[in-house]
């Protein structure tokens, strides 16, 4: 019982994080954030080999799934530091979230709670001809604050999945050390129940051969019809 409701609640989480990283991959694509699409495809992949070791009693794929939430922890706080401009870091900077392929930024920033996009015109010398320069206004909430919130959501389910995930490990392990004791005790009882018969038709078969010498085998006896009769010698 406690394996199953602890493999559900872990299925459960797997299937929330499937949900939850497929609707930040949408954002993502629409805002070509090309290092989280990338990182959010092998997140997708990780989580579905976790679900899958989850249902099919396979350990190594849970333990593999939780070494990689690991690693999602610590991108997405990586992810929080960048966009909150923690050290050095810039949420400016074109090199981390799109490689310098593009000056995209998120999604968010022009499609926010409240935000209101003005054209510029005309757009400043510096700005690339296929690009527009745009001012942003009124927005209920800053673009970062929501790509942290974003952030955050994932750590919570990372963590909660990651110590499901070791649980969920314990209890397979341990199912499959009792299921290898039952079947060496199984195998025990089966050749000592073999044992005793092979030595019950032994001794039927010793008692067989035996059986002529208890009763005590005689032989025909000849009895002498002869008398003997005294002999006189003459002087």
């Amino acid at each position: 019982m406690g394996c199953c409701s602890g493999r559900c609640t872990l299925a459960f989480i797997c299937g929330m994080q499937l949900v939850s990283v497929l609707e930040r991959q949408v954002f993502d694509f629409l805002g070509y954030q090309w290092a989280p699409i990338l990182t959010n495809f092998l997140h997708i992949i990780l989580v579905i080999l976790g679900l899958f070791g989850t249902i099919q009693f396979r350990p190594r794929y849970v333990t593999g799934y939780a070494a990689w939430l690991v690693l999602w922890m610590t991108w997405n706080v990586f992810i929080i530091c960048f966009y909150l401009e923690v050290g050095d870091l810039s949420k400016d900077s074109d090199l981390i979230m799109t490689f310098n392929i593009s000056m995209h930024r998120s999604w968010w920033m022009e499609n926010g709670p409240g935000c209101r996009v003005t054209p510029v015109t005309p757009p400043p010398s510096w700005a690339p001809e296929d690009h527009r320069y745009i001012s942003i206004s009124g927005c209920l909430l800053d673009y970062q604050y929501l790509e942290v919130a974003h952030s955050s959501l994932q750590i919570l389910l990372a963590l909660v999945g990651f110590i499901y995930a070791c649980y969920v490990v314990k209890l397979i392990s341990e199912e499959e050390d009792s299921s290898i004791k039952t079947e060496t005790e199984e195998r025990g009882r089966r050749e000592r129940r073999e044992s005793r018969k092979r030595g019950g038709r032994v001794q039927k078969g010793v008692d067989f051969i035996g059986g002529f010498d208890s009763y005590g085998y005689q032989g025909p006896q000849k009895t002498s019809h002869l008398q003997l009769q005294p002999m006189y010698m003459s002087k």
